[in-house]
């Protein structure tokens, strides 16, 4: 996603001997498909790497809707926010798909994080990175249609998570039609517009929990010369 933060996720820019010291301090747990790992509000003393699966970020917002904040993946470090101040969670991660993860209890991974400043300064990357991200999120809404914003969402989708089918890609991840529109900042019924326009066109068969993308290229046409796939 975008430059300006480690190009490998926090876990795999770290070295070997970072990794074992972290894997020494933290508790290997696994989560379900659609399990919460922590809870919006929940005031919690960890940090969280996910060493395999991908999780959703959530918050609700102030109509009480919920709004998908983005898809994190294996390598990457969530709730690093928390796990450092000590602070109330200020999102849900809630698996995906089967999750692997470590549990960093905060005051240890502080004491790492003085004790190894390289990999201070890699979490400092990738924090900043993922606020620049939000930022230019953010500017997209304004400048890119649903369609075009939904159109990128799948390219990403079914670049790292679908499998290969023979009339197209299947992506088969446990997301409502409430967090598409969540993922897109749009709403159900605009999303539900959308995705009528392309079955018609024959670009996606939508299914209970999974879509087919029949056409990953006619929909990078749709996301427009902005698209870089990421989410």
């Amino acid at each position: 996603m975008g430059s300006g933060h480690p190009k490998a996720p926090f876990w795999y820019a770290l070295t070997d001997h970072h990794r074992t010291e972290l894997l020494r301090i933290g508790k290997r747990q696994d989560f379900a498909p659609e399990e919460v790992i922590v809870r919006e509000r929940d005031p919690t003393a960890f940090a969280v790497v996910l060493l395999d699966g991908c999780v959703k970020v959530s918050t609700v917002g102030v109509r009480g809707y919920q709004a998908i904040l983005g898809i994190r993946n294996a390598g990457d470090l969530v709730g690093e926010q928390a796990g450092v101040d000590g602070g109330r969670r200020s999102a849900t991660l809630s698996a995906l798909t089967r999750v692997e993860a470590l549990i960093l209890p905060a005051e240890q991974f502080r004491v790492f994080l003085r004790s190894h400043p390289n990999a201070a300064e890699i979490l400092h990357r990738t924090v900043s990175g993922r606020l620049r991200e939000a930022d230019r999120y953010r500017a997209a809404v304004g400048s890119r249609t649903p369609e075009q914003r939904l159109a990128d969402l799948l390219v990403h989708l079914g670049r790292r998570y679908g499998s290969r089918a023979d009339d197209g890609v299947l992506i088969e991840l446990p997301l409502s039609q409430e967090d598409f529109a969540g993922l897109v900042l749009t709403s159900q019924r605009t999303l539900g517009r959308v995705l009528e326009q392309w079955r018609t066109r024959g670009l996606v068969v939508t299914g209970r929990r999974s879509m087919l993308v029949r056409s990953l290229t006619g929909l990078r046409e749709l996301a427009g010369a902005e698209s870089d796939g990421e989410v």
